[in-house]
């Protein structure tokens, strides 16, 4: 049974979304503001958060930003349906995925879902053989699926689940051209829609993470309205 935290400051989404939840199968945990989780994650992490970004005393933002310092825990994204501005920073800081408000508690369960069954992939939990699970070594890059491990020049990149399968997808075939769709339907169940802001913004969130370990890393190339492709350097 996965357990899914939620924090908003809302108590009607937050007893209506728990109630859904706990009805699909999942152990649920409700907080009001991001300290209150922040406390009980310091203790206890649970296999995914669902986050709202605004909120009293620490914002959702803050706490994703604290939750990255250790942790690669997926998290999603509550936000209103004017916060593109959010929507972009917060991918951009690490979250997974985000959904509008008002939103469809179906489409939240189903990407919930589809999140936790991309951590298990990664590591290593439903496919213990297979193309997935094989280790890849481009050049300076390498990646271990099973241990959820990636090295550039010898030095760890920390990777959400999402970051980790899109850079896999890329990194399997070296040269070749994938588009948004192709990465879309990697990170993201086929039943979920996501636009392309939301890839570029996983995109531009790898680079940062490469280049953190290496100025010079440029092998994640884009192709202005077709998609990215990785080269061998």
């Amino acid at each position: 049974m996965s357990r899914i935290a939620l924090v908003d400051d809302d108590r009607n989404i937050l007893t209506s979304v728990a109630m859904t939840l706990e009805a699909e199968g999942f152990e649920v945990e409700t907080y009001n503001d991001g300290q209150q989780a922040f406390d009980a994650f310091s203790k206890k992490l649970p296999d995914m958060a669902v986050l709202d970004i605004k909120m009293p005393r620490m914002d959702g933002m803050d706490l994703l930003q604290r939750l990255r310092q250790k942790s690669r825990m997926p998290v999603i994204f509550l936000t209103s349906k004017d916060d593109e501005i959010d929507e972009v920073l917060g991918l951009r800081m690490g979250a997974d995925d985000y959904v509008k408000k008002p939103f469809s508690q179906r489409l939240l369960v189903e990407r919930i879902r589809a999140l936790l069954r991309r951590q298990e992939v990664v590591a290593g939990g439903a496919l213990v053989e297979g193309e997935e699970n094989k280790v890849i070594e481009r050049g300076d890059l390498r990646m271990d699926p099973l241990r959820h491990a990636v090295t550039w020049k010898g030095q760890d990149v920390s990777l959400t689940v999402t970051e980790f399968l899109l850079l896999q997808a890329l990194a399997q075939r070296p040269g070749f051209v994938k588009s948004r769709d192709q990465l879309m339907d990697v990170a993201y169940d086929d039943q979920v829609y996501v636009d392309d802001r939301t890839i570029d913004s996983h995109i531009k969130r790898l680079r940062k993470k490469l280049r953190m370990v290496d100025p010079e890393f440029s092998a994640i190339e884009t192709l202005y309205g077709i998609g990215y492709r990785y080269n061998e350097e």
